[in-house]
């Protein structure tokens, strides 16, 4: 991989031959967990600025309707977190000659805040290309990264790394994009408001985000007027309509609550294993190939160009004197080129077979397909690839191996019938009806639902004092909990329509195996698993502890304390907002140099002044804590480990978290950037 110096330039043909599509990446981690930004990429014409709004591209209008442009979402990495973003460089207008990549903050935060600033830049395939590194950031709030520029018939790439003190609206401002002191409909508020972005079509009335709605709700049509403008540049946007689910469910027409309505996939009557592969991939490739905003979210991540989709199952393919059979084909089609992938799916929690996989892989690479996907119920982590396959480096074509799990279908469902809408009602039912499908008892689809058989022994181990540390089955169990809090986050932002991700604490540069290594050495010696999710809209960190010596699992979180507010007054407001939390919830006090009093929900509502410090000491904040029993079996069934932390995270964030309302997050400086105080 080529390593740039901020502004130079280099042709992408001189690094790979496959370059019509590529990744751009960009990446940054934060000591304390607390970075966050958000991606924007600009199409520029000749003069340097966008054609109109629609050459504008951020998290709520993710993709170009030509293809052109696709922000695909976060990923988490060790310490931090990466943006990806997909460019069909054959699909561009030929009048863009300039393709800008940016990222800003919000909330008063600036670069200078995160470390690892990274962008990098690779082919379909997935070989990384190029890659360059800031590090001179410091209060800018919004940044170029790079750009992909036009010459003659070839793209390059530029290393500009350049910031702006003015945030988003700065950077908008210098491609052309018209800054309002006030829309319309602001006439009547203070002078004081953020800048708006001027759009060159009528202006409409903004509406309210989107808000989470029943799983069991039906789906309707229900256009949205129009889309969000992002943090920090609200503005009118004209969209296309969506059809979202409704907040209230239809009335049934049935007699009475045992007549069940018919469904488009019944999934009651599957028997084995093979019933459910099949039934499940024919589902999950008839639904991504009739819904285009589904299939293009699934795949485009893998490097699929956005066209024209088709898919087949049971497809037998020739390899030596055993022909082989992948359980599905996708085939994309776009301007004249062809991206195809072969599909190994499991269900019901079965394991991937290398040797399979391999296959898959070799004829892949004889018959010129770009990608081997893998679809199952286990989380793919960093570091700890669910198959070890050869690669073949003589052989001139390269087939990217990529995993997907059924969480994560899951989720992508979610996000789009209950948040961000699909074209039309139609479209909308197929979703509907297939995560019905993933959802039923006996689809086998339903995540990663086992800890292990490592489980058991570390438990006991733990219980008898007699697990020591560099045990390979604590690893284990600590790669299965890494595994199960992805897919609380998946599960959790699907159901709230918010960016939901573990927030990993590890020294800078720290590999994956080491960091898994230190974590089950402290499993070991403490008998505890931790972890931590960053949920949007939410006042602070979302920490979950499991302490496998006294069978409790703990739930918390952290607020800090209004600035310049008396701790009585404190005090007073938070437990009016709590009027509806469980009366066991546990408040303790947070103060400079340590904790301060604790009580219950329940002592502390006729006095509010019990939860004050007595000596003195300056009040920072407040930690909110529920205790819930831990399942001891290692399955998902009821009385089961990975049941019990869905429970205790649903509850903790539907009876506590939901109430604090959405709080401003203040910046962390590096200098305040530690480690969170011990959760026992």
């Amino acid at each position: 991989m080529l390593e740039m110096p901020k502004g130079s330039n280099v042709g992408l043909t001189t690094l790979s031959d496959d370059t019509g599509s590529v990744i751009v990446s960009l990446r940054w981690s934060s000591a304390a967990g607390d970075g966050d930004a958000d991606v924007s990429v600009l199409l520029l014409d000749a003069n340097g600025k966008v054609r109109s709004d629609d050459d504008f591209f951020f998290y709520n209008n993710p993709a170009a309707a030509d293809g052109s442009v696709q922000l695909l979402g976060k990923t988490p990495t060790d310490n931090g977190s990466e943006d990806r973003i997909s460019l069909d460089l054959t699909a561009v207008p030929p009048n863009v000659e300039r393709i800008v990549v940016a990222a800003s903050q919000y909330g008063g935060s600036c670069f200078g805040e995160l470390d690892d600033l990274r962008v990098t830049l690779a082919d379909r395939s997935g070989e990384a290309l190029l890659g360059f590194s800031i590090a001179d950031a410091g209060v800018e709030s919004a940044f170029i990264f790079g750009e992909l520029y036009r010459r003659g018939e070839e793209w390059k790439f530029r290393a500009i790394g350049q910031g702006y003190e003015t945030g988003l609206a700065g950077l908008a401002t210098d491609f052309g994009i018209d800054i309002d002191d006030a829309s319309d409909d602001e006439a009547a508020e203070p002078a004081e408001v953020e800048p708006v972005l001027k759009a060159e079509e009528p202006r409409t009335p903004a509406v309210e985000p989107p808000v989470a709605l029943p799983a069991q709700a039906v789906r309707e049509a229900q256009p949205a007027d129009v889309k969000p403008t992002p943090t920090g540049a609200r503005g009118p946007r004209t969209a296309k309509k969506k059809v979202t689910l409704p907040k209230v469910a239809k009335k049934s027409l049935a007699e009475n609550d045992s007549w069940k309505p018919a469904r488009l996939f019944p999934a009651p009557s599957l028997k084995s294993d093979k019933e459910r592969e099949l039934r499940a991939t024919s589902v999950l490739l008839s639904v991504m190939a009739e819904v285009p905003e589904f299939g293009r979210r699934l795949i485009a991540a893998f490097g699929a160009p956005a066209g024209r989709m088709q898919t087949f199952t049971e497809v037998t393919l020739p390899h030596g004197e055993n022909p082989k059979r992948p359980d599905g084909v996708i085939r994309v089609e776009r301007a004249g080129k062809l991206w195809t992938a072969l599909l190994e799916t499991k269900t019901n929690g079965n394991p991937l077979k290398p040797d399979q996989v391999q296959n898959y892989m070799d004829i892949g690479a004889r018959r010129g397909y770009e990608a081997v996907i893998t679809l199952s119920n286990d989380v793919a982590l960093e570091g700890s690839p669910l198959v070890d396959v050869r690669i073949d480096g003589r052989r001139k074509h390269k087939v990217a191996l990529w995993h997907l799990s059924w969480a994560e279908v899951a989720h992508q469902a979610q996000m789009l019938i209950r948040h961000e809408g699909v074209g039309n009602a139609a479209h909308a039912w197929l979703l509907q009806e297939l995560l019905h499908y993933l959802q039923h008892e006996n689809s086998g689809c339903h995540g990663f639902q086992n800890m292990g058989p490592a489980w058991v022994p570390v438990r006991n181990g733990i219980d008898t004092e007699t697990l020591c540390q560099g045990d390979r089955r604590a690893v284990e169990v600590v790669e299965s909990w890494e595994q199960l809090i992805r897919q609380v986050c998946l599960r959790l932002g699907g159901e709230l329509g918010q960016k939901a991700l573990p927030v990993q604490r590890a020294k800078r540069g720290t590999d994956p195996h080491s960091r898994r290594a230190a974590l089950a050495d402290r499993l070991c010696e403490e008998g505890r698993l931790t972890a931590e999710l960053r949920i949007d809209s939410t006042p602070g960190v979302l920490a979950i502890v499991a302490d496998l010596r006294t069978g409790k699992l703990r739930t918390s979180i952290e607020i800090q304390a209004p600035e310049g507010s008396y701790p009585l007054t404190s005090a007073k407001r938070l437990i009016r907002l709590l009027a509806e939390a469980p009366a066991d919830l546990h408040v303790e006090t947070l103060v400079e140099g340590g904790n301060g009093p604790r009580g219950t929900l329940e002592r502390l509502r006729p006095e509010p002044a019990d939860i004050l410090p007595k000596d003195g000491a300056r009040m920072t904040g407040f930690r909110l804590s529920l205790f819930k029993g831990m399942g001891a079996t290692r399955g998902s069934a009821e009385s089961g480990f990975i049941r019990s932390v869905d429970e205790a995270v649903d509850r903790f964030y539907a009876s506590v978290v939901a109430q604090l309302g959405p709080f401003e997050r203040r910046p962390v400086s590096r200098s305040q950037s530690t480690e969170p105080a011990a959760v026992g």
